[in-house]
């Protein structure tokens, strides 16, 4: 039987007394609770959060990775890329998002949670493929959803939308080969019309 969640404010108290000082920030916002660990305190907290008494995370129920590269306009002055977690506590009946940082933008790598929870393995899998971050410690990293020749990382956001390449089916060969892209990069800004008063605004 589920127990009834707690206040979303005595959640973000549980999760900072049982991290400590491995958090960085413990914040609530929208009625969620969010913690930014270092990457060198990744692997302690995540632990701590699935065994503390008061926190009991013992799903985990996604990872992404995010590239803040263009975040905000192109504001952002922070690392580049991060890795995004979100546990599930089903006897405790509570959720908790975890962001951390990979400390380099040129090789981001991070420690592998998959050995905490087995699900994280497909997850970094896909972050791997999809942005280029390494998982230290994982043992199958390999690309999950591009094909096993795809060079770069379509979700940095400097891949170009194009991609790189192109296949076709060739008959004379009969296998698919790859070509580089025949389409010509443009960029369609879309015309938008504003009508005066339009709904009583102003």
């Amino acid at each position: 039987m589920t127990s009834v969640a707690i206040r979303p404010e005595e959640l973000r108290e549980n999760v900072a007394q049982a991290l400590g000082a491995l958090a960085r920030s413990v914040t609530l916002a929208r009625g969620e609770v969010t913690v930014v660990v270092a990457a060198a305190d990744y692997l302690q907290a995540m632990q701590t959060l699935r065994d503390a008494p008061a926190c009991r995370f013992e799903q985990l129920i996604d990872l992404c990775g995010v590239d803040y590269s263009a975040y905000g306009d192109g504001a952002w002055e922070g690392l580049r890329y991060a890795v995004v977690v979100h546990l599930l506590s089903v006897g405790l009946n509570q959720r908790v998002r975890v962001r951390v940082f990979c400390p380099q933008d040129d090789m981001p790598v991070l420690p592998s949670v998959g050995g905490l929870w087995a699900s994280a393995l497909w997850f970094e899998r896909e972050a791997f493929d999809l942005y280029g971050i390494v998982f230290d410690g994982h043992g199958d990293l390999r690309r999950i959803l591009t094909d096993y020749g795809f060079i770069g990382h379509p979700f940095r956001k400097d891949f170009p939308l194009s991609g790189h390449v192109e296949m076709r089916y060739d008959q004379e060969q009969r296998r698919v080969v790859y070509e580089p892209v025949s389409i010509e990069p443009r960029e369609i800004t879309p015309r938008i019309i504003r009508e005066e008063n339009y709904g009583g605004l102003h």
